[in-house]
């Protein structure tokens, strides 16, 4: 009985974004939320030289054009990238979003905006979508990538309800929980190994750059449901910072990718033989 009014409740407010429930949930920011545990996969992990992105392509059709850009990975500004799970149309309109605030903050200061900086002001744009009636949550999870003079190299994760926070490393998409659990057990454990030093700092507990790599296929090959790997299936994305200070964006080629790959497979190979 308690199931059914429970439901009844949940049904009775579920129409609108911006009525709370008597339980206090807001339930279309929770289904949006939802929507996004079904989306192709995305991995962002934070390394000592750079950010590592890698996400999932779902080929709906092989007789579907291929892109001319990329549909998970996109530049917002010089120094700062992001990666997109959910519905891409939805994400199009923040991302011209940030490009705008970014450009006009170059503009108006003519130095480039903090990272988080832009992160927030995208995150305040979705959360004004659950606030106000007539308006659906932006049905999008985004992983942000970028640098900057003050703090470095700096990942962040949003989610439809405005909400975002800074990681080391994370998964967004579906079986998002597996990925997150594998990078907890798996991140920084190359470096450790590396370093016979107890009193190491934090930079040194993170991976290299190909570290990452390597950990960001593994990764995507858990949550992908048994799914073989292929350059074709997987989009690996780097950015590094440039002997000139300026921020290097890179997706990787398919042989690069490849390569990466078949090293992941191979590293695996050998610990079951073990």
């Amino acid at each position: 009985t308690t199931t059914t009014t429970t439901t009844t409740m949940a049904r009775r407010y579920d129409s609108s974004t911006t009525t709370f429930s008597p339980e206090g949930r807001l339930h279309q920011v929770e289904y949006a939320i939802e929507a996004i545990n079904n989306a192709g996969t995305c991995v962002g992990i934070l390394a000592k030289d750079g950010i590592v992105m890698a996400s999932e392509r779902r080929i709906t059709s092989g007789l579907l054009a291929p892109s001319k850009t990329s549909e998970k990975t996109y530049k917002l500004c010089g120094h700062a990238a992001c990666n997109v799970a959910g519905l891409t149309a939805d994400a199009n309109i923040l991302i011209d979003q940030a490009r705008v605030k970014a450009g006009r903050y170059q503009y108006d200061y003519q130095e480039p905006i903090p990272v988080e900086q832009l992160v927030e002001y995208v995150c305040n744009y979705k959360q004004a979508y659950t606030q106000y009636g007539g308006l659906r949550p932006f049905g999008v999870s985004f992983l942000f990538a970028g640098y900057d003079e003050h703090f470095g190299f700096q990942l962040y994760q949003s989610d439809p309800s405005g909400n975002y926070s800074g990681w080391k490393a994370t998964v967004i998409g579906a079986n998002n929980q597996a990925g997150k659990s594998l990078l907890k057990t798996d991140y920084g454990k190359t470096a450790a190994a590396a370093s016979d030093d107890m009193e190491e700092d934090a930079a040194d507990k993170m991976p290299t750059l190909k570290d990452a790599l390597l950990l960001a296929v593994k990764v995507l090959n858990k949550t992908m449901d048994g799914t073989a790997a292929s350059s074709d299936k997987m989009e690996l994305f780097t950015m590094t910072l440039q002997d000139n200070g300026t921020c290097k964006h890179h997706i990787l080629t398919t042989d690069e990718a490849k390569s990466i790959i078949e090293q992941v497979e191979a590293e695996t190979a050998t610990s079951g033989d073990a």
